[in-house]
């Protein structure tokens, strides 16, 4: 696919997924949905990606759903709502599941579906000036697909406030309820040691660990979900990267995945 609304690249193990339409605030349209579709997929795929740094360019991260967009869909019925909206809830999906680790940078405002774009990411750094909005009720919608990501990523406390007031929030309010870790003035270089870690640990084992993380997550603590940990582990023991890791790690050696030196 030929991108008009992103852009890709693919650099030391790292893919750069870039939202590009600065010129109206990085809305997001069917098109940039399917292109970020296509694009996930085409990361999901290559075994050479490690990472992935989800940002932006301009002056804001996104501005949520375009206005354009959004009038098209007013005029088309419940069917045709339906399957758009299917398509924004696959891409939330899909960033959220991608196997390999996933880092957004957000810088300037992020508002409606772009929250859920940061909740989606394991990881999320803001700048001291970034905002953020779920603004859907101002304009009589709601913030329902991206809502199952924002309330995990925020809890369910601020997210009935800020679902229902669509109050714009401060970067450090959004890091003191959990919407993201960290926040810097120059976000690329914040994200370099987060990168840099990530690539020095075991592929089969950060994937494993995302997902198994995903497994466990609010299930209750009974004997299925100490059954499932047992057997993560168990496989994770006999497979190549843990045999790798614990020879390297009793023989005083770097792992054969290591790409940089400690």
């Amino acid at each position: 696919m030929n991108y008009h609304t992103i852009t890709l690249s693919v650099a030391d193990h790292v893919a750069w997924l870039t939202l590009n339409r600065p010129e109206v605030h990085n809305a997001f349209d069917d098109r940039m949905i399917a292109e970020l579709l296509d694009a996930l997929a085409a990361v999901r795929n290559n075994n050479q990606v490690r990472v992935l740094v989800l940002r932006s360019e301009g002056k804001n991260f996104s501005a949520g759903a375009d206005l354009g967009w959004m009038r098209s869909m007013a005029a088309k019925d419940y069917d045709e709502n339906i399957a758009d909206a299917a398509e924004l809830s696959r891409l939330m999906q899909e960033l959220d599941e991608l196997p390999q680790p996933t880092i957004a940078l957000v810088q300037g405002a992020a508002f409606g579906g772009a929250v859920g774009l940061a909740a989606c990411c394991d990881i999320a750094l803001a700048t001291p000036a970034s905002s953020f909005c779920l603004s859907e009720v101002k304009i009589g919608l709601i913030p329902a697909v991206i809502s199952p990501y924002v309330m995990r990523a925020m809890g369910t406390r601020q997210a009935r406030r800020y679902m229902l007031t669509a109050e714009r929030f401060s970067a450090e309010e959004a890091l003191r309820i959990g919407l993201v870790h960290d926040i810097a003035e120059d976000l690329q270089q914040a994200a370099q040691p987060l990168i840099e870690a990530l690539i020095n640990n075991s592929p089969a084992a950060v994937t494993a660990a995302k997902s198994l993380a995903m497994a466990v997550d609010q299930q209750p603590l009974n004997a299925n979900t100490r059954q499932l940990t047992i057997e993560r582990i168990a496989e994770i023991r006999v497979s190549a990267e843990g045999q790798e890791g614990l020879s390297a790690f009793l023989e005083k050696r770097a792992p054969n995945w290591k790409t940089t030196n400690e």
